[in-house]
């Protein structure tokens, strides 16, 4: 992740809500080993913020060891304390000033912005790193607050330096219009983790497709 736009659409995974932290990480290491990814985010839901600590304990250095930003989401305080490359934020999570606050200027703070171009430029006028927009496509991950469409990335990648994740229902088979809308970053799971040929395969397809779509 970087504070210019990327040259090409890339994979940002996000970690299943629900993992044990020490087998994932050989699942991990074959996502990124697989093919090219630019971010992962670490999303559980439902345990104990010692448990989510003790998991990016783990996970975090199979990423950052191959040179993948590794985010924490929900909480800057742990994205701090467990040496995360930065964090992710949602509307009902800490604001973007604590956050930034907290992890430092140097880390990485994200914001999801549903299919709200204000909520994007007020979040990248802060400063924000990257904004997400979302949901594109039916996704069972989470409840998804935003319809958004392609059109919204196209206005953004011609106004705003700040780069876009695009996130909801992603797979390679419908990803192709928000690469080539301008999308920078594809935010994806279940299409990963749940792949009938494992994630490895999956990340390879991903790649594919997005090569595909760029031209």
């Amino acid at each position: 992740m970087a504070d210019s736009k990327q040259p090409t659409c890339r994979l940002y995974l996000v970690t299943p809500p629900k993992i044990e932290a020490a087998s994932f990480a050989d699942i991990l290491a074959i996502a990124l080993d697989a093919g090219d990814v630019g971010c992962v985010q670490l999303r559980l839901k439902d345990i104990s913020k010692d448990d989510i600590a003790r998991a990016a304990e783990i996970l975090a250095p199979i990423a950052q060891s191959r040179d993948v930003a590794f985010l924490m989401n929900d909480y800057p305080d742990l994205a701090f304390a467990t040496g995360c490359d930065g964090v992710h934020v949602g509307q009902e999570d800490a604001s973007y000033d604590d956050a930034r606050r907290i992890v430092g200027a140097d880390a990485i703070v994200g914001v999801t912005c549903h299919d709200s171009r204000h909520l994007a430029m007020e979040a990248a006028e802060a400063g924000a790193d990257y904004v997400a927009f979302g949901a594109f496509f039916a996704t069972q991950t989470k409840n998804a607050s935003g319809n958004a469409h392609p059109d919204i990335l196209a206005a953004w990648s011609e106004m705003v330096t700040v780069p876009a994740v695009a996130i909801g229902g992603i797979t390679p088979q419908n990803c192709a219009p928000l690469v080539q809308a301008g999308a920078d970053f594809l935010a994806v799971v279940s299409a990963v983790w749940d792949h009938p040929k494992g994630p490895g395969a999956a990340v390879q397809e991903f790649n594919a497709a997005i090569a595909a779509a760029a031209g």
